[in-house]
């Protein structure tokens, strides 16, 4: 049996419907509603309409025009804020040199790694809080009390204790990824309905095959909204870390960018963290239809 199957059928089962199927008693359907539910399956999984696409790209569209017409009118001082075509001319120079890259690829490592060691470490951490007593009784106190520090406030001890060589950054990376997938990893397990439970218990699941077949897919959503924040706060961390000694990287770019009054060179770095922020949203939601087919079809659990 598989997990999805068990879910599904435990759902089933703790709901009215299902329930009375359960039994053997089918209920009544209404006349069209077999339609109804095709009608709605087809339209959830329809691509966004052009109009959608229009929608969402309208403000960052709107955004360009006004800084292309306050650069062209010079309403906009270019020694403030440079010009849309200086920055696309320093974004050229830093590809052509090979200056982006090497900094660029030394970030995703960094972040790679960070992220990797405290995404898992709080997605460990909370499924144990979270399904055990004991569990939650000697790690939430003292994590709830963690991670109220900002790692802000502990970049400076870590560069006393480390150095300013690759392990600082990554403890300040993977201290931030932590604290998000623990909390709504936690939450998500503690939270499971207890109907959906019960009714996996009917199908006969104990314990790790309760845990994998029911209580671990019932908590999928409530982790993919911790795996989104982590990694949003993981390139937060990403900059403050980059920022504090570091030889290369995208932050120590803008560090030096802002030294020599390089501000078409710090606004490449700038938009290179916010595209990179709506590439990790977007492999979130991909994920999300993925382990999450009914939120696609327009359904609930």
């Amino acid at each position: 049996m598989t997990t999805g199957t068990t879910t599904s059928r435990a759902r089933a089962e703790a709901s009215p419907v299902g329930a009375a199927t359960a039994v053997g008693t089918v209920p009544a359907t209404a006349p069209g509603a077999a339609g109804a539910r095709t009608g709605a399956t087809s339209s959830g999984r329809k691509r966004r309409s052009p109009r959608d696409v229009l929608l969402r790209a309208s403000v960052p569209a709107a955004i360009l025009a006004l800084w292309f017409l306050g650069s062209a009118q010079g309403w906009i001082d270019e020694k403030q804020f440079p010009a849309p075509w200086q920055v696309a001319d320093a974004f050229v120079e830093l590809v052509s040199t090979g200056v982006l890259w090497e900094n660029l690829s030394v970030s995703l490592g960094r972040v790679a790694v960070g992220f990797a060691i405290g995404g898992l470490l709080g997605l460990t951490l909370g499924v144990v809080a979270g399904l055990f007593r004991l569990g939650d009784q000697l790690l939430d106190p003292t994590l709830q009390m963690l991670r109220t520090i900002p790692f802000l406030a502990i970049a400076p001890l870590l560069i006393l204790w480390f150095g300013i060589d690759e392990r600082p950054k990554i403890i300040i990376i993977a201290a931030a990824a932590l604290f998000p997938l623990y909390l709504n990893a936690h939450s998500g397990v503690r939270n499971v309905d207890r109907k959906i439970l019960e009714a996996g218990k009917v199908f006969g699941l104990r314990g790790l095959g309760l845990v994998r077949h029911v209580i671990l897919p019932e908590a999928i959503p409530s982790v993919l909204v911790g795996l989104r924040v982590s990694l949003s706060v993981s390139l937060l961390a990403l900059i403050v870390a980059e920022m504090s000694n570091a030889p290369r990287g995208i932050g120590f770019l803008m560090v030096s960018a802002q030294q020599y009054f390089q501000m078409d060179v710090l606004v490449v770095c700038v938009l290179i963290y916010a595209v990179w922020g709506l590439s990790v949203d977007l492999v979130v939601r991909l994920l999300e239809r993925v382990l999450l087919p009914y939120k696609r079809l327009g359904r609930k659990p």
